[in-house]
């Protein structure tokens, strides 16, 4: 989806933000590992905003979605070598159906930074999962997994898929499909950026830590690289973008709403 050098951009960026880095917080594993990740709401226009809102991502899900969608979150998922932590078998509509979304007509890109692979903690997926509609979580450390003992029995019918990915690529799935990741015991970083969308006909109906119904606007892809590339040959950072008065995710994830 994002060739080699709008990929190096992205890494670029992420590696070096300041902003990211201080927005960034821990999700213990259940497993004595943390997975460090930084999370937002609104696309902005940053190279992380280029991307979530390239007219190949966006368009794509709204194939997928069968309708016009806007943007729910993006976070980044910074998988450090030796210490990132796992996550637990779950469901993302396992945590949307929380903030007032009736449909799980929602879904998400997940964009490799770094190559994923068993060693350093790549995405699992149940193929074919999304079908067995919303199924029951609980707290497993920080995280909230789906029912364990349901998971082992699904796995029993349903193939298990360890998604190895090369930097630019994509994986587009739905927010009823049971995925999971390893904790990184390996010496490589395994960083990844995921976009998550809803449908524009699935408005939640209260108000949440993510946001209701707002247009997005597509921009050409392009602009990922063009964008990335004038910033950085003007010396810039991404500047201060991640600001919680604006962004309730910024706090919102850290329990401090």
């Amino acid at each position: 989806m994002l060739d080699a050098e709008e990929t190096a951009l992205l890494g670029r960026a992420a590696h070096a933000d300041r902003v990211l880095d201080e927005h960034a917080f821990g999700r213990a594993d259940g497993e004595g590992g943390t997975v460090r990740l930084a999370l937002w709401n609104h696309p902005t226009d940053t190279i992380y905003g280029m991307i979530a809102r390239c007219e190949s991502i966006v368009g794509s899900m709204e194939k997928l979605l069968g309708g016009e969608v806007y943007h729910y979150h993006s976070k980044m998922i910074m998988k450090d070598p030796l210490v990132g932590g796992a996550w637990t078998w779950h469901q993302d509509y396992g945590y949307w159906y929380q903030n007032g979304a009736l449909f799980p007509w929602m879904g998400s890109a997940f964009v490799a930074i770094d190559p994923a692979t068993r060693e350093n903690g790549c995405l699992q997926m149940i193929r074919g999962s999304h079908q067995l509609g919303r199924i029951e979580h609980a707290l497993a450390g920080d995280q909230a997994g789906a029912d364990q003992a349901r998971v082992d029995e699904i796995l029993k019918r349903l193939e298990l898929v360890h998604m190895e990915m090369a930097p630019g690529d994509t994986v587009f799935f739905h927010c009823n499909t049971l995925h999971r990741s390893d904790q990184n015991r390996s010496a490589n970083p395994r960083w990844s950026m995921i976009c998550s969308y809803n449908a524009a006909r699935n408005d939640p109906y209260r108000e949440s830590h993510h946001p209701r119904y707002t247009p997005l606007v597509k921009v050409p892809d392009a602009r990922i690289r063009e964008y990335g590339t004038r910033r950085f040959a003007a010396g810039e950072s991404e500047g201060v973008w991640l600001d919680p008065e604006h962004d309730r995710s910024a706090d919102a994830l850290r329990g401090k709403t």
